[in-house]
């Protein structure tokens, strides 16, 4: 693993100190706002008409502040990042300044992406929802698995090592195929899967209000699923220890069973999960149209066609932010789903 500089973390440890960033370590960029799915749990393809997209000058112009601000890594997000023509162009302005890129992707366009993945995405994460027929119901796209198993099979075959890993939205439609799940990843030649579960509650993912209940309860667990479910994670933990031991499963088994009182906690059975997380010290995320936010979740904060990045960020609204933000106490943090913590001295790519 590498270790970051003296002076890198020292900039970490100023930024949580004073709440000014003076190290960013991670940005999320959105690189196109459509995506190639119409998966039950997200909106993000109902505004597809609407398109916006990341320019090359976009991240030309970004490249003074990942600069200044040392950004170790870049995560290509969405929508679904390949559907931008210019998609290979910004990873190669990124490449050329050192900066590691990551795709987080649906799968579907991997194998006629082959070479220009190989060459400059440094790793992959990829969407698996469930077994063959699962994973197509809930994508709204048929072949979808297929698709996304062709790819991964393909990139494997030329370059055994290239390291593509899963991310599993556990939720009611797919949780009593769970462990489908994990056999299919590892059939596939996946070389982690990572579980969380379903936001049902912020504006995120393209949800011009929030959910509603009876729309949420697509998603949501009912409280009479409830003890299926823990079966189902104890069932898991029994028979995925090897798993959990050598990493092939991403969490821990407190952070799975986790997902278990998440689900509960909306039916007032136990707390939220706590969730230690510094995301908007650490990271931002950069939308399609050029808005910017702490986090997936949290409201936006400026927009990079307006100002700069690092001004954002360390603007008087940007940073009192940060000092007020108590993860135990915010209506959307309390409820998020996911979380980032980055310690000053971990590298990016080791969280």
């Amino acid at each position: 693993m590498q270790i970051p500089s003296l002076y890198h973390t020292w900039k970490r440890y100023r930024t949580l100190q004073t709440h000014k960033i003076t190290a960013l370590p991670i940005v999320i960029l959105m690189p196109h706002s459509a995506c190639n799915c119409r998966c039950v749990m997200c909106d993000i393809w109902k505004d597809n008409r609407n398109l916006k997209q990341l320019t090359e000058d976009d991240i030309k112009g970004l490249l003074g502040s990942l600069q200044e601000l040392d950004t170790r890594q870049v995560l290509m997000s969405g929508g679904e990042a390949l559907l931008n023509p210019n998609f290979f162009a910004l990873c190669n302005i990124l490449k050329k300044q050192g900066i590691k890129v990551t795709l987080l992707s649906t799968g579907l366009s991997l194998e006629r992406n082959t070479v220009n993945l190989l060459n400059l995405v440094d790793d992959l994460i990829v969407s698996l929802d469930g077994d063959e027929a699962m994973h197509d119901a809930i994508r709204g796209i048929p072949q979808a698995f297929s698709r996304l198993r062709g790819g991964v099979m393909h990139l494997k075959s030329i370059r055994p090592k290239y390291r593509i890993t899963a991310r599993t939205v556990i939720h009611r439609i797919n949780f009593r195929n769970w462990l489908s799940i994990i056999r299919d990843a590892k059939a596939m030649g996946l070389d982690q899967i990572s579980f969380l579960p379903a936001d049902v509650s912020s504006h995120a993912f393209n949800r011009q209000t929030a959910w509603n209940e009876p729309k949420q309860h697509e998603v949501l667990l009912s409280e009479a699923d409830l003890p299926e479910l823990q079966a189902v994670i104890n069932q898991l933990l029994i028979e995925h220890k090897d798993d959990f031991r050598n990493g092939f499963i991403a969490e821990s088994p407190l952070k799975i069973q986790a997902i278990y009182d998440y689900y509960a906690a909306y039916y007032e059975l136990n707390p939220f999960p706590y969730k230690k997380c510094n995301a908007p010290w650490v990271s931002t995320v950069v939308e399609a149209d050029g808005s910017v936010r702490p986090c997936f979740f949290l409201d936006t904060i400026g927009n990079i066609h307006q100002d700069n990045l690092t001004d954002i960020l360390n603007s008087e609204q940007a940073i009192n932010f940060r000092k007020g933000l108590d993860m135990g106490k915010n209506p959307t943090c309390v409820k998020c789903v996911c979380s980032l913590n980055l310690p000053p001295r971990m590298n990016p790519a080791a969280n």
